[in-house]
């Protein structure tokens, strides 16, 4: 099933940041999100993700189908990894962690607290949460930050596995993944500026 996006128009802080929004997010395709940091890509995923309503458009295929990974790594410290990925596992109705761990080469770290991890550990134990949702859409927020060189090459392997499947992943990233991806500039919608007489209403 495909991810439609159409003619969406999404606002920050009550004031319009992007309209006109139309894109089609298939089965076993990946879409890079670009643009200047503000213009609203991650206001864009949230609103995706169901996490904010849009002002106007109409997001269709996206139903219980979404696994979202935001800037938040979304682990619990006083948890180990394998515990953090049985519960998020548990929450999605699935069992088997062991793809997610071999996926972000966890499996030395299987036993370790997650609060005792470095920062691009984390950032692998929150990326492997995606591998348990079985989820078939991917939005993914900025998901390199904290990553090495190796752990940039392990997510993109699991991107490409995602997308043999039969997945599809929308994501937002300064940098190229190798991917073999759509690229949507998400300057080109930026919405026009409130008129001046209207300004104050963006902060009622």
């Amino acid at each position: 099933m495909n991810l439609n996006v159409s003619d969406l128009a999404i606002s920050r802080g009550g004031l319009p940041v992007l309209e006109g929004l139309s894109f089609v997010l298939e089965p076993g395709r990946a879409l890079i999100l670009r643009g200047p940091n503000g213009i609203g890509k991650t206001t864009l995923l949230r609103t995706l993700a169901g996490l904010q309503p849009p002002l106007s458009g109409r997001i269709e295929g996206a139903e219980e189908r979404i696994a979202y990974a935001a800037h938040s790594d979304g682990i619990k410290p006083t948890l180990t990894v394998t515990e953090n990925l049985r519960f998020w596992a548990s929450v999605f109705g699935t069992r088997d962690i062991a793809p997610a761990l071999d996926a972000f080469a966890l499996n030395d770290l299987a036993d370790r607290f997650a609060g005792n991890l470095s920062a691009g550990q984390k950032r692998r134990l929150g990326l492997a949460r995606l591998l348990v949702t079985g989820r078939p859409v991917w939005i993914l927020d900025e998901p390199t930050v904290s990553l090495d060189r190796d752990a940039v090459a392990l997510f993109a392997d699991a991107v490409r596995a995602h997308l043999g499947q039969g997945g599809s992943a929308l994501i937002a990233t300064h940098i190229d993944l190798g991917l073999a991806a759509e690229v949507l500039e998400v300057g080109t919608f930026k919405a026009a500026p409130p008129p001046l007489e209207d300004f104050d209403g963006g902060f009622l």
